[in-house]
């Protein structure tokens, strides 16, 4: 089932994040994704409706994603992640299923553009393409292909230009 979080929920879904993000090079060390994620849902920029969990029958979210406020130039726009699934639900669906479940609750929110940092192949089959297509030019023009965005159906011609993330997202 995918769902809002309960607040109680909060360390479960850092406990996801920090599994799925998880280095093997590092195995002590927590993922920058962990401490990002803490700071955006203490933030004010976090949207009800988009940070979603996938739970299982027996009550264990085995994955989330979060959405909060952006600008691409001077409109309104979604950012998306950090997206996480639990290792062992990998490759079972869930992360398709978060992503179909924000897309869709974005749009309906009425946002033009959401966007992300993740890889191409991916996100290509929700619907995101490379940003700079779009005329969203990334926050850090490194990131080339990786950043992605994905029209919705409120698009207007006026979401072009650089996209600017939630604070958290440039202060770590």
């Amino acid at each position: 089932m995918i769902r809002p979080p309960d607040p109680v929920e909060q360390t479960s879904a850092l406990t996801v994040i920090a599994a799925a993000f998880a280095s093997e090079a590092s195995p002590d060390s927590e993922p920058a994704e962990v401490e990002l994620t803490r700071r955006l849902l203490a933030g004010p920029d976090v949207v009800a409706g988009l940070t979603l969990v996938a739970v299982r029958p027996d009550s264990d979210i085995v994955g989330v994603v979060v959405g909060t406020r952006a600008r691409v130039g001077d409109v309104d726009a979604i950012g998306l992640g950090p997206l996480a699934v639990r290792p062992d639900a990998q490759s079972a669906g869930v992360g398709s299923a978060l992503v179909h479940a924000v897309v869709a609750a974005t749009d309906a929110l009425g946002y033009p553009v959401a966007a992300l940092l993740g890889d191409p192949a991916y996100y290509s089959r929700f619907g995101f393409s490379t940003a700079a297509d779009l005329g969203v030019e990334a926050p850090d023009p490194r990131w080339g292909e990786h950043f992605q965005a994905r029209r919705l159906s409120a698009w207007t011609d006026a979401a072009v230009g650089t996209f600017r993330y939630a604070a958290p997202f440039t202060e770590m």
